[in-house]
């Protein structure tokens, strides 16, 4: 056998494989082949959209079901063993297990990540390969795990037979967290990104602690019924009758799981504080969701809830945790024991990736000032001082200002999707009620078919409230947009929300990156891949901060002289609004923890003066831009020009290189799709490009005049030149008209719809003949390739 000529393939089937099984490895239960752990990320095309390149290891070594330990990275023969270890280092701390292997079939290279201070790289013989009892008790030592704690972390997932099973990242996160309880961990901090499962995350966490008997009874406690619900309805549902919801004044101590509201629990008067009817040792484990909000301060009711029950395990899990000098998440649960961000997410494909409308009015930026004298609608004298963008619908409210709002609004659904998923988010509940009027009288023929196309959805209003499930159900087209000031800032699964409206004043991290959230979610079933967040109040400029997607970092420090500052009185986060700058508003806390409960009592900002201007004010938008999320996870601001030259120089030195793979890709897509995985934004330049020149061009013609500055020929050109040059005159018949069509279609569309073999069942293909009648002109499968490269090269020559 000559090993060299073998794929790669073949070298995992008859050397891989077999040693691993020598090695004393179940093949069937304990090894996985060709295992592919993200998805690829989400590259958006306009209205289209592609996917990036997925992560697969050729094989991971499992101790349990979901307990990966090992990665393992083949190549050919053609390869030394060691070859492919870069590529497996980059897989085993994804998976977050300690032991990489190369191989060529030759032998092992074994690259031990647990090793402290010793030998880290290794060769053996295919002979030589772990045995699983080797492999898992050094996974142990490199966990920490003894022989009381190991048997503790090897308690079983919850599996239903029905093949699903947690991410990559969510079981990284239930293992950290499972592996920290086992050893005595009393606080555990967990952060995940919105969008990627906590509450799954979380049940697979009691789930295992409940039933290998670690923790007997649990409490899981959240700050909104629609989180309780959702959880009890939805991924706790396998705990059937050992768990109950907190509801009524008196507690039953039958159960085993309990779901609370911590306000259905606690209270300003002692007897509210119903808790208290479980003894203290009663809890074995409490689970605390969004565990950012009250939970953050020392003395919240949070706080003495959980300190009443500090016998019990604590986690926290949060998308966001919160650190400043008044509060912190890290100081009471410590640091977290796994984090996954929203960029990560973003770049596996699990999560969204957006693009920004950044929109500017003049009244915002120039500011106006009253006439001396003049009066508001309601007849108070208007304070003479020059207004702007951070008083807006807080101190002054231009009628005109919400009406050129809720305009834009409008366009951008008439010209993508009228039944677009939107959520507006506004300062306060009347503004929000002043967005839902504009909204609803500029779409009247949309409001006459269903009165809920516009709904305002605040805590204060029962109607809207028992819309929040008709919104966020995807098989539920009413309500359409949903006008909103703090009640859906968080806890919201919309996933076919596709608009994001922020005209609201943010000042808290915290809370923009609750509301970001809202967005990220996909749902390929409905076409949900990516989002727009259309941005009138300049939120987006915390995007450019590095706490936007940064780790938390602990700021603050208990002093016995200085309080923590309640959570209804917290002043704005640093740099985001203090006090004298232009976000600050005096008096207005962190909308993260204070009225964002059920009710949204903060939410009217009491005690604040504010002017009403009717339309005899103006408001005109004076600059509008487009931002998009990059592949490093940051927004692109610089010009789609230079950015595309940014972005070819990566992939080919000079013109002539990009030329020469362009001519020897059998499939254009090909580098398409490579160019697209490096940030290139096809549609945005090509409307961009097109804008400018008059003219639609196809991809090559983009990078030829954008990144190699030659002049643009459009695709109906580059299809006239064809024909002048009598390309055709070889063909005959069946296959001459399909080529001719082709070369229209390419005008038309270019050159990536022509490539798709489906093309010949559609007009006006369909129209010459079946498919198989139409390859079968050319001679067959072959033929037909060799004349369509052929165009091409009649095309690009």
């Amino acid at each position: 056998m000559d090993k060299k000529a073998l794929s790669e393939r073949d070298i995992c089937t008859k050397f891989i494989a077999p040693a691993i099984a020598a090695a004393g490895w179940d093949i069937q239960h304990q090894v996985r082949e060709e295992v592919t752990f993200t998805h690829g990320r989400v590259i958006v095309r306009g209205r289209l959209h592609t996917r990036g390149k997925a992560r697969r290891a050729d094989f991971v070594l499992y101790h349990a079901p979901n307990r990966p330990i090992a990665v393992i990275e083949a190549k050919d023969n053609t390869h030394r063993p060691g070859e492919g270890m870069q590529q497996a280092l980059d897989y085993a701390e994804a998976l977050d297990v300690p032991f990489a292997f190369t191989s060529n079939g030759d032998g092992f290279v074994l690259h031990d990540r647990s090793v402290d201070g010793g030998k880290v790289e290794t060769h053996l013989t295919l002979e030589q390969f772990p045995a699983p009892a080797e492999l898992w008790a050094r996974y142990c030592a490199w966990r920490g795990l003894d022989a009381t704690s190991a048997p503790k972390a090897e308690a079983p997932y919850y599996d239903d037979g029905s093949g699903r099973a947690p991410r990559y990242y969510q079981v990284n996160a239930i293992n950290r967290t499972v592996e920290a309880v086992a050893k005595g961990q009393q606080r555990v901090l967990l952060v995940m990104a919105t969008g990627t499962g906590k509450t799954y995350t979380a049940f697979q966490i009691i789930w295992r602690l409940w039933k290998s008997r670690q923790a007997k009874r649990i409490l899981f406690l959240a700050d909104r019924n629609i989180l309780v619900d959702q959880t009890k309805n939805n991924d706790f549902k396998p705990f059937g009758a050992a768990m109950t919801k907190i509801t009524g004044r008196k507690i039953d101590t039958a159960y085993e799981i309990y779901l609370s509201l911590y306000q259905a629990v606690s209270g300003a008067e002692e007897d509210k504080n119903i808790y208290k009817q479980f003894s203290p040792d009663f809890f074995d484990l409490i689970v605390v969701d969004e565990c950012h909000r009250g939970s953050a301060t020392d003395d919240s009711a949070w706080r003495d809830i959980l300190d009443y029950f500090s016998s019990a395990t604590q986690i926290g899990l949060t998308a966001t945790p919160k650190e400043t000098k008044d509060v912190s998440s890290t100081f009471y649960f410590g640091e977290p024991v796994y984090t996954y961000s929203l960029k990560q997410g973003i770049e596996d494909g699990f999560l969204a990736p957006y693009k920004v409308v950044r929109i500017d009015f003049d009244r915002d930026l120039q500011g106006w000032r009253p006439p001396q004298g003049m009066l508001d609608k309601h007849g108070q004298p208007i304070e003479d001082r020059i207004y702007n963008l951070r008083d807006m619908d807080r101190q002054l409210v231009l009628e005109m200002r919400t009406q050129a709002v809720a305009a834009r609004i409008t366009q951008f659904l008439k010209a993508t999707d009228p039944f677009t998923k939107t959520i507006v988010f506004c300062d306060d509940i009347d503004h929000a009620e002043r967005m839902r009027q504009a909204l609803v009288n500029l779409n009247p023929a949309q409001v006459k078919a269903n009165r809920k196309y516009v709904m305002r959805i605040t805590g204060d209003d029962a109607e809207g409230k028992a819309e929040l499930d008709n919104f966020i159900n995807p098989e539920v087209r009413y309500p359409v947009i949903a006008t909103t000031s703090k009640l859906m800032t968080t806890g919201v699964d919309a996933q076919t929300c596709k608009l994001i409206v922020l005209d609201q004043h943010i000042q808290s991290m915290t809370e923009f990156k609750q509301i970001i959230g809202r967005g990220t979610r996909i749902n390929e079933d409905y076409g949900k891949f990516w989002f727009t967040i259309m941005d009138f109040k300049k939120a987006t400029e915390l995007f450019a901060d590095p706490a936007f997607d940064g780790e938390p970092v602990q700021v603050y420090a208990p002093r016995d002289d200085e309080p923590p500052v309640p959570p209804d009185e917290l002043p704005p986060d640093p740099g985001h609004g203090e006090p004298g700058s232009p976000g600050a508003v005096a008096g207005l806390g962190d909308p993260g923890d204070a009225g964002a409960f059920e009710g949204e009592g903060a939410e009217q900002g009491a005690g604040r003066k504010k002017y009403v201007v009717g339309r005899d004010v103006t408001v005109h938008i004076v600059a509008e831009r487009v931002q998009y999320y990059g592949p490093d996870g940051k927004l692109i601001t610089e010009s789609l020009r230079e950015y595309t030259r940014h972005c070819v120089a990566k992939q080919f030195r000079s013109m002539d290189e990009f030329l020469r793979r362009w001519g020897s890709a059998e499939q254009k897509k090909a580098v398409i799709d490579e160019l697209a995985a490096l940030g290139v934004l096809w549609e945005p330049l090509a409307d961009e490009v097109q804008a400018k020149t008059g003219k639609p061009l196809d991809a090559f013609d983009l990078i030829c005049h954008v990144a190699f500055d030659q002049p643009p020929l459009s695709r109906r050109e580059r299809a006239e030149g064809v024909k002048k040059r009598n390309y055709f005159g070889k063909y005959q018949g069946a296959a001459r008209q399909v080529l001719e069509a082709l070369l229209e279609k390419y005008a038309d569309t270019g050159i990536e719809p022509i490539e798709d073999p489906r093309i010949l069942t559609l007009p006006p293909f369909d129209r010459i003949g079946a498919p198989l009648e139409l390859v079968k002109a050319f001679g067959g499968k072959a033929g037909y390739e060799a004349a369509l490269r052929g165009l091409e090269r009649a095309l690009y020559g």
